[in-house]
């Protein structure tokens, strides 16, 4: 499947938005500096004394670039005889996506399909097997047989092309512009269909790159679905205080660039507006980086690059994984894009986090939990690929929220310490309160606290708060308590007492359900048995664990 399937660009928020939208959305130094002011430089930021073996309590085994790249190539090499073995259709073939790996040897390996050499959208599926081979099952986004009467459209692709241009340009975006429109086989929604993906770039009201995904039915040419993969929002950065960073020698200078975790370097956009553009990089006599003010374009350089760093060290060393994609290899990091521009997202297609520097270009989006809930954005297009719409959109938000929230906790940093507040330390509303909650995501005015019928229709920020609201009651359980100094009061659907399992349990059930058993179509229900198949893997079928997976589900009213 081609990055255009694929791709995705999701922000940390919406703001002033009606509820009924949907959402348009490291070698290694000798030397260890000081960071001036409220920010700091380092040659070589200390990772934190975790063991680089496997984490204590996960299933998963970090697999080096290596070894992660064997067990891909073997898994590409037997594709057709485990298409046999699952007794798909003649013309469909397996194309090898992802694998990971658990510790008692059991693999889990991901593939996309297609169908008379065409990409099946909502087709994929993950085979599991034991360390001997063993099946284990599979997990399919779609039980539907992928099957249509010919591959021969009735409307030519310049049809689905002038139909997707003509919808982005009524909604208001005059800089609209339609790639080439390819053929697939539409399987996310009902009967597989012979159909057109066409995506829209251009430019949303407040700047933010726009990519509208349009599927058109290539008999009828009517649109059968589409989804903005951008999402809007606004906040404030420069909360990071003290902290180190990675640098190398480039020259006579250093350069922002983080060699030990996998490359990840930080650029300036200075600006532009251009979402193409990679910026330049930052440099530096001292190694002494930014001020703690927005005055100097470092500062913002300086909470990107630590955030980046934090959320790459949280996926090493307490879940397993190396690097976003598992193979090592860093995304990277854009500050100062457009004027005044008030969102931070994630794209797919550069593999890359990009922030704006707020109102009056002096309230960048550089948080910790901004930068987690970007890097994550990437994890989930890398390993379940949840679709960014219905109840699936909000699943691939909460995820963000949830691991963003995990990094702020895994960090340890005094000026923003953890809790179960999103985005508390950027000022969306104007009168510091936070983004979103997640011991009682309707505090908002917004959000979900619990799951009903047809909430896939509405924003997936807002959906998001029944998972979030999930992994809440999960971690702490329902009820009134204080944490870090922060008040939570939790309810749940039918007032039943849900008994917390603690956050860390949480974080591993959550990660394990996303990379082993969610794929591009999981809804809530789905998401509910893929938690419990992860409680089950890793504390067994009769654990207080499980029992609590199910437990807090049912609180959110998800049975």
């Amino acid at each position: 499947m081609d990055s255009r399937s694929t791709s995705a660009i999701s922000g940390i928020s919406r703001l002033r938005r009606s509820r009924t939208a949907l959402a348009a959305g490291a070698a290694t130094l000798a030397a260890s500096l000081l960071v001036a002011g409220a920010t700091a430089g380092s040659a070589n930021a200390a990772a934190p004394s975790a063991p680089s073996a496997t984490p204590s309590g996960a299933a998963t085994v970090p697999l080096s670039p290596s070894v992660r790249a064997e067990l891909l190539r073997e898994a590409g090499s037997t594709a057709v005889s485990t298409a046999k073995s699952l007794r798909l259709g003649a013309k469909e073939k397996l194309v090898v996506r992802d694998v990971v790996k658990d510790a008692d040897g059991t693999t889990h390996t991901r593939y996309e399909r297609t169908y008379a050499g065409l990409p099946v959208l909502g087709g994929d599926l993950i085979v599991h097997e034991s360390a001997t081979g063993a099946s284990q099952g599979v997990d399919k986004a779609t039980d539907a047989d992928i099957e249509v009467g010919d591959t021969s459209a009735a409307i030519a692709p310049s049809g689905a092309e002038r139909s997707a241009l003509g919808a982005a340009r009524a909604a208001g975006d005059k800089k609209a512009g339609a790639e080439d429109a390819r053929k697939v086989i539409w399987a996310a929604t009902g009967k597989p269909t012979l159909a057109y993906e066409t995506v829209v770039t251009g430019v949303q009201k407040d700047g933010t790159p726009s990519k509208l995904h349009v599927i058109t039915d290539a008999d009828s040419g009517r649109k059968l679905y589409e989804f903005q993969a951008v999402e809007n929002g606004t906040g404030t950065g420069q909360h990071n205080g003290k902290v180190t960073v990675g640098s190398v020698r480039s020259g006579s200078q250093w350069m922002l660039k983080d060699a030990p975790r996998g490359g990840h370097q930080t650029y300036n956009l200075k600006h532009a507006w251009e979402d193409t553009k990679k910026g330049s990089a930052f440099y530096d006599a001292d190694n002494v980086w930014g001020n703690g003010k927005p005055t100097i374009a470092q500062t913002a350089a300086v909470d990107v690059h630590y955030g980046a760093a934090m959320t790459w060290d949280y996926y090493k060393y307490v879940l397993g994984r190396n690097g976003i994609k598992g193979n090592g290899k860093a995304a990277y990091s854009r500050v100062h894009y457009g004027d005044a521009y008030e969102n931070a997202f994630w794209d797919d297609d550069c593999f890359c986090m990009t922030y704006g520097d707020g109102a009056g270009n002096k309230k960048p989006l550089t948080s910790l939990d901004v930068a987690g809930h970007e890097m994550s954005h990437g994890l989930t297009s890398a390993t379940a690929n949840l679709e960014y719409s219905g109840e699936s959109g909000g699943l691939n938000e909460a995820t963000s929220d949830i691991f963003g929230t995990a990094v702020e906790w895994y960090a340890k940093n005094a000026k923003d310490p953890g809790d179960y507040l999103i985005g508390e330390k950027i000022d969306i509303n104007g009168d510091g309160t936070p983004l979103r909650y997640m011991d009682k995501p309707s505090k908002d005015g917004l959000s979900y606290d619990y799951w009903k019928s047809g909430v896939g229709d509405d924003d997936p920020h807002f959906t998001s708060g029944i998972a979030n609201h999930f992994f809440y009651l999960l971690s702490e359980g329902s009820g009134r308590k204080v944490i870090g100094g922060v008040t939570y009061n939790s309810p749940t659907k039918d007032g039943r007492t849900v008994k917390g399992i603690g956050r860390a349990k949480a974080e591993k059930i959550w990660y394990k359900a996303l990379t082993t058993y969610m794929t591009s179509t999981t809804n809530y229900a789905k998401a509910r048995t893929a938690t419990l198949k992860a409680a089950k893997a890793l504390y067994g079928a009769s654990s207080a664990e499980y029992k609590a997976v199910d437990n807090a589900w049912g609180g959110v009213n998800v049975k």
